[in-house]
């Protein structure tokens, strides 16, 4: 399988600090109607840091159930520790996701030997494509170019990276490196255009939690190579996609806009705390601007 097209990093709802599965189910049909190309459960968007195994698990179960076989389902399974990566992973595998997503481990700061081990154990143990995720914003520290193109040739499974460091120049150096079936997916919704310009296929967006329509219709008019068309869209979005990003730190605006919408609650999960109220102000007018709140 290849990762190509629009995937939604998917919030987790919860309700009394229990996951809220209606909620979970109907933003899924809401993903599937859209033509999502896939969904990702327990990502950083779905506060994966804050839930423990057994919810983490569920999370995905539900995902693949609700899913039902219409989209793909690329389970976060990542970790900080290798042990836990493959435990979540081959749990994952067995209750029939598509794939799995493997962000580069956060806190302890491996070498980029660390890294290809740490990768390369992971895939050794799953029959799963895996996308590796260099997101060093979170995590401090970036999977390399290098490093990318020894696990691309080395693991047949891992076959993607999502790329989430806000360069255009490295995603130049990866198109360059990797090899022609390898898929890079952008991370940021404000850069997609540039990064799909510069040889990436698709997105892991956090946006299309609230317009999963307008980012499928964004990445399949840059996939069809139609980068006129492209910019008059991002032009015309930027401002919603770079709102839910700046407000403050992901997923609490994406969470407080479908919650505005009405679909789940604003609950989160401590240490993330509630927008303050000039922000919430803010996004319920940018929301109002789009169309997206009456």
């Amino acid at each position: 399988m290849t990762f190509q097209g629009t995937y939604t990093a998917l919030i987790t709802p919860f309700s009394d600090d229990r996951i809220d599965a209606a909620a979970f189910k109907a933003l899924i049909e809401r993903q599937i109607a859209a033509g999502i190309t896939g969904i990702v459960p327990v990502g950083t968007t779905g506060e994966s840091p804050t839930l423990d195994m057994d919810e983490h698990i569920e999370v995905i179960r539900l995902a693949v159930e609700f899913a039902a076989g219409r989209c793909q389902v690329v389970a976060g399974t990542g970790a900080n520790a290798t042990k836990e990566a493959i435990e979540l992973t081959q749990a994952a595998e067995k209750l029939g996701a598509t794939g799995t997503l493997q962000v580069c481990p956060y806190y302890n700061k491996p070498s980029q030997e660390g890294l290809y081990r740490h990768f390369r154990i992971i895939a050794e143990n799953t029959s799963l494509p895996v996308m590796l995720y260099s997101v060093p914003g979170r995590s401090s520290i970036e999977i390399g170019v290098e490093t990318t193109v020894r696990l691309a040739a080395d693991c047949p499974n891992i076959v993607s990276i999502k790329e989430a460091g806000g360069s255009v120049e490295r995603v130049n150096q990866l198109f360059q490196a990797v090899p022609a079936d390898f898929g890079i997916l952008c991370g940021d919704d404000p850069l997609t255009l540039p990064f799909m310009a510069c040889g990436a296929v698709g997105l892991v967006s956090v946006a299309s939690n609230l317009v999963p329509e307008v980012l499928v219709k964004l990445v399949q008019t840059c996939l069809d190579g139609d980068f006129t068309g492209a910019l008059a869209q991002q032009k015309q979005f930027y401002p919603l996609f770079r709102g839910l990003m700046s407000l403050d730190v992901n997923p609490v605006p994406i969470k407080t806009a479908v919650a505005l919408q009405g679909h789940c609650t604003e609950e989160l999960r401590l240490p993330l705390a509630p927008l303050t109220d000039a922000a919430k102000a803010q996004l319920t007018t940018l929301m109002k601007e789009f169309g997206l709140l009456a």
